[in-house]
This record gives structure tokens, C-alpha cells and sequence, in this order.
């Protein structure tokens, strides 16, 4: 690491793990600036300052569980579940779930989808961070969160590497109520 780079690390870490977040102009489709994570994840000292982010956040108190959302989220979610020593809870795509599932139904922008996790995957009163990627237009981590309060527990803050504010879904999920915790903010979308 370079001495600029080890200055910004320790000025802001959030600053440091943004410059390692690679914009893909139109994609997946014209007119979207896709914020791609996997040069910070390709990047063991990036990854390593990026899940130190969340370990210490969440280090006391300590939650029950990590859930993270199908895909990305499982990326995260995993590594700072094993960090704290707790246990990891995939929310996934439906039909990829071999077990008894609940299924939360929610809006896209083009047309609707579905989210399902195993019915014992939590049990009442666990306390559960909800991972994933990015916040754009809140729905999945909507729907995340209403799959595990619906099992009982509370999801006591949901987080994201990525918020897209002006996609109003970090607005959304917190006046639902729900606490939100995110690394980096873009403009646009």
C-alpha cells in the first residue's frame, strides 16, 4: 500500500473502500451506472478493511445471527458472521431452498420477485443484522426483513456496503423504522 493510500485508510476508511468500488456505465441496462464491488472483494486488504467496518460495528452488542440476501449479501454476510462467531442465515432466490420455507413476495421496477429462507432458520427473539451489497430501491431488504420478523426475530439494524439515495430506498427502510447502516453513498443511480 502506497503511502496516499494508507492516508486516506486511516482518514476514512469509508473514502478508502469507495475507491475500490468500479462503476460500470449502462448496465445492466442504458442509463444505469452499475456499482460493481468486486474489485474491493479481488483485494485482500480492501476486503479485510471492509469487513473490519462491519466485525467492530456490530462486535458489542453481538447479534444472534447474520442474514444476508441472495447473492452479494452472502459474500459479506458470511465472513462477518464467522468474525463474530455467530451464525449466518442466507436468505435466498426462490426455489433454491431445500428445506421448509416462508416466501416474501416484492416489487421491482419491471415486474415483481420472491425471496424465501427456512423456517428454522431463526428462532423468536434472535437479534439478526440483515447484509446485503447495496441499498437502491429497498425491496429486498424489505422483503429480508419481513421473512424474519415474520419467524420472530428482530432484525436490529440492516447493512449495506453501497446506499443509492436518490433511489429512495435507504428513506424507505429507515421510515419503516428499520435502523440502516451503509459504508459509501453514490450519486445517481
Amino acid at each position: 500500500m502506497n503511502g496516499e493510500a494508507a492516508a486516506l485508510l486511516l482518514r476514512d476508511p469509508g473514502a478508502y473502500i469507495k475507491a475500490h468500488i468500479r462503476t460500470v456505465p449502462d448496465w445492466p441496462e442504458q442509463g444505469v451506472m452499475f456499482r460493481d464491488i468486486t474489485p474491493l472483494l479481488a483485494n485482500p486488504r480492501v476486503f479485510r478493511v471492509l469487513i473490519d467496518q462491519f466485525v467492530h460495528r456490530y462486535f458489542s452488542p453481538r447479534p444472534d445471527a447474520v442474514a444476508g440476501l441472495d447473492a452479494r449479501g452472502f459474500i459479506i454476510g458470511s465472513v462477518v458472521a464467522y468474525e463474530l462467531g455467530v451464525g449466518f442465515v442466507p436468505i435466498r432466490k426462490k426455489g433454491k431452498l431445500p428445506f421448509t420455507t416462508v416466501a416474501e413476495t416484492y416489487e421491482l421496477e419491471y415486474g415483481s420477485a420472491t425471496v424465501e429462507m427456512h423456517t428454522d432458520a431463526v428462532r423468536p427473539g434472535d437479534r439478526v443484522v440483515l447484509v446485503d451489497d447495496l441499498v437502491a430501491t429497498g425491496g429486498t431488504m424489505m422483503a429480508g426483513r419481513r421473512l424474519l420478523e415474520r419467524l420472530g426475530a428482530e432484525v436490529v439494524e440492516g447493512a449495506a456496503i453501497v446506499d443509492l439515495p436518490e433511489l429512495g430506498g435507504s428513506k424507505k427502510l429507515r421510515d419503516s423504522g428499520l435502523a440502516l447502516f451503509t459504508l459509501v453513498d453514490f450519486a445517481g443511480h
